[in-house]
């Protein structure tokens, strides 16, 4: 078998196909997520309530049956219950650790910009290291450890904008919109009756954990890392911008478009990768100047300007990757 057969991304097709079962019409939604997977980010989904963030995260949970946890994110919740706390047992004179929601391998932060910036700041180690402190003891989290949050628009009630920070920890920001017309319908047909699509556990703990380790040896050639600072670059001259993309952010983008190759059964990366997952690896980074309007028309202005003023590069990939 050759390094480019990429029989190793069937298990992330299966999981795909199942969650299509319940999430209906967000094909590239879905391959988003699982391309954040395994380039082991986390995902914050922004969207209106009730079109099926929260589902989407339970669906991928079952179908990989990764260790779940959810923490519903709401102003009275407190830093332990996120990373854990510890607490006096009597019976053996000594304080033992008790573990808290993010001790899983799946994490649901459901509505996190609900909750205050402190218990948001909880987040920052665990999901940049994959650990926690708590009363100076450092404790690893299961592998794989992905973050998956929910948050509301900014300007919903009770909502307060996540800092820069937190943003930056994100692999990939999306959007799974209102669905159309016939997905809608789907939708409808398969709720009118009291039984439920049930998602089947499709792949494991040991898939994911090949699968991530399959798409860390995706070969990226020097062109394609130069044309990724030279984008990065842009960003950081860009005269809508205040804020451009950090060093964070380019190895996010390589990060991503390593797993899109992997992905479409390519062990090597080809600039078209890097085009694919830049929008969702790159606008929740950017701090725009004061004045200007942070609409999709703007990033789309914004994605053409760096695309006009970076031009793609020819690679050659090796014979034995072909």
């Amino acid at each position: 078998m050759t390094a480019n057969q990429g029989t190793g991304a069937q298990p992330a097709h299966r999981i795909i196909n199942e969650i299509r079962k319940v999430i209906h019409g967000k094909d590239a939604v879905i391959e988003q997520v699982m391309i954040a997977v395994l380039a082991r980010g986390h995902i914050l989904l922004e969207d209106i309530p009730g079109v099926g963030k929260t589902t989407l995260a339970i669906a991928f949970s079952k179908a990989t049956q990764l260790k779940y946890n959810r923490i519903q994110f709401t102003p009275d919740v407190v830093p332990g219950d996120v990373t854990g706390y510890t607490m006096y047992q009597k019976s053996d004179d000594r304080f033992v650790f008790v573990p808290g929601a993010v001790m899983c391998n799946f994490l649901l932060a459901d509505e996190i910009n609900r909750t205050s910036s402190r218990t948001q700041s909880a987040l920052l180690q665990v999901m940049e290291e994959g650990t926690v402190t708590v009363e100076q003891k450092t404790y690893r989290c299961p592998d794989p450890f992905i973050v998956m949050a929910t948050q509301n628009p900014f300007g919903y009630a009770g909502t307060q904008k996540l800092p820069e920070s937190q943003l930056d920890r994100f692999l990939f920001r999306l959007s799974m919109g209102y669905p159309d017309e016939a997905n809608e319908v789907s939708m409808l047909r398969a709720k009118r009756t009291a039984e439920e699509v049930q998602v089947l556990p499709v792949a494991t703990q040991e898939d994911v954990l090949a699968m991530q380790a399959e798409t860390d040896r995706v070969y990226v050639h020097d062109h394609i890392l130069m044309y990724i600072t030279r984008i990065s670059a842009q960003t950081r001259n860009h005269p809508s911008i205040a804020l451009g993309l950090s060093p964070r952010g380019s190895i996010a983008i390589m990060r991503a478009a390593k797993a899109h190759a992997f992905l479409h059964d390519r062990m090597y990366v080809v600039p078209q990768d890097v085009m694919q997952v830049l929008p969702c690896a790159m606008h929740h980074r950017l701090v725009l100047k004061a004045g200007v309007s942070p609409s999709k028309e703007t990033y789309d202005a914004i994605l053409a300007d760096i695309y006009r003023n970076v031009a793609p590069p020819q690679i050659e990939v090796p014979e034995a990757l072909r």
